[in-house]
């Protein structure tokens, strides 16, 4: 079988967990060829992130010409199919509100990509989030492409799915992917009975060789670790008023920001408007090996998100062993509960005042205590390789059926 990968903007640096997952797969014996729509237009600090842009094409990145070329050679071998697939691309921009330029360019990227994928022989497409990569792909199958699958991790997906006519592309793909029972619910809220069949749970996994477990923390130890993207849905902007309270009882706590985003410059205000500069630290985007080694000489990891669908990061804290403050939402109450962390109401500052407290005053003995806990649900339910051996088996059903 021959497999590609679709994304709309690859590698960047939230993307880690789709460049290990097609690792996982090539240490399989699967083949993966990568394409994305456009390239990050920020700096990839990862080597390995950086190692992918010479992986990947790219169907929309200086490539009008051979668009446009494609959309006319289209047009004269397989008028019909472009017709049916025209309609598609009309249908998902009237769901989308009528914006017609974007499900244009959708087009043009499909009769591109059907070239490329007819080139190098492709079997079968997967693409990750159901919205730009999805929609091409589905594209794709109605010019008479290969399969296609996707995978659907929210949570921006499932705030408003009809615009991103998540049912749609969930009725015409061979299978969906949901990462938690919790996305999967929804995917059939709005994909429909007839759907139900084709959508199937397959967590999110890490390469377990790369987390070696940390010792527990010591008591000394107040450095909470907040690893991710610096935006309104992680939550970040209550940690300057809830570390500002316990900093007079805890003169040593201290929040390491690993990450950026638009809330930074908003955090960073309220840090130095309540003058506690000294209890934070942003580092901004670093490679994996340098966030991997914070992480383990934390004492946990904090992350009050408000929406989310299940973080790596919680993963890759309970692979090293550490315990994790988080929020009951989405899928995160399928992996955490109070054995090896502290689950909290999303937004509540009294909770999470509270949770940080009570980890900061936990013993060792009780820290290393959820952190094997952390370790062992990793270790059954979020192996990459596991992940990897279903996916496989998906893609070849889906090869054999289409």
């Amino acid at each position: 079988m021959k497999l590609a990968y679709l994304l709309n903007s690859y590698p960047r640096t939230s993307t880690t967990f789709i460049r290990r997952e097609i690792e996982a797969l090539e240490r399989a014996g699967q083949p993966v060829e990568r394409f994305a729509a456009r390239k990050w237009d920020e700096v990839l600090v990862d080597p390995l992130d950086q190692a992918e842009l010479e992986r990947t094409s790219y169907l929309l990145t200086g490539n009008l010409t051979g668009l446009l070329l494609a959309f006319v050679r289209c047009l004269v071998t397989r008028p019909g199919k472009l017709f049916s697939a025209t309609k598609a691309a009309i249908g998902l921009s009237y769901r989308a509100g009528g914006r017609i330029i974007p499900h244009i360019a959708y087009l043009l990227q499909a009769t591109y990509f059907l070239e490329q994928l007819q080139a190098r022989g492709i079997d079968h497409v997967h693409a990750h989030f159901s919205t730009n990569a999805a929609g091409v792909a589905m594209l794709v199958r109605r010019l008479g492409g290969p399969s296609y699958s996707f995978t659907v991790h929210g949570p921006d997906e499932l705030i408003e799915p009809e615009r991103i006519s998540l049912g749609e592309k969930t009725r015409n793909a061979a299978f969906v992917v949901a990462i938690t029972d919790f996305c999967r619910s929804q995917i059939i809220r709005f994909a429909g009975l007839e759907a139900v069949d084709k959508i199937k749970t397959m967590r999110c996994g890490i390469d377990l060789n790369d987390f070696n477990v940390a010792p527990p923390a010591a008591a000394d130890n107040q450095t909470l670790i907040c690893l991710g993207r610096l935006c309104p849905q992680k939550g970040q902007v209550l940690l300057p008023r809830v570390i500002a309270r316990i900093h007079k009882t805890h003169p040593n706590v201290r929040v390491v920001f690993i990450g950026d985003g638009e809330s930074r410059a908003e955090i960073e205000a309220e840090v130095s408007r309540l003058g506690v500069g000294a209890c934070f630290d942003f580092r901004g985007w670093v490679e994996n090996r340098l966030a991997r080694e914070d992480m383990a000489k934390g004492r946990l990891l904090l992350l009050p998100s408000f929406a989310e669908g299940l973080p790596i990061v919680i993963m890759e804290a309970m692979a090293l062993g550490k315990p994790v403050i988080s929020t009951y939402i989405a899928g995160i109450p399928e992996l955490l509960d109070e054995t090896c962390g502290w689950i909290i109401p999303a937004g509540s500052e009294a909770a999470l005042e509270q949770a940080i407290l009570a980890a900061l005053e936990c013993d060792t003995d009780q820290l290393g205590q959820m952190g094997k806990e952390g370790r062992a649900r990793i270790e059954a339910h979020h192996n990459i390789d596991d992940l990897a051996a279903s996916l496989m088996q998906a893609f070849e059903a889906a090869t054999n059926a289409s």
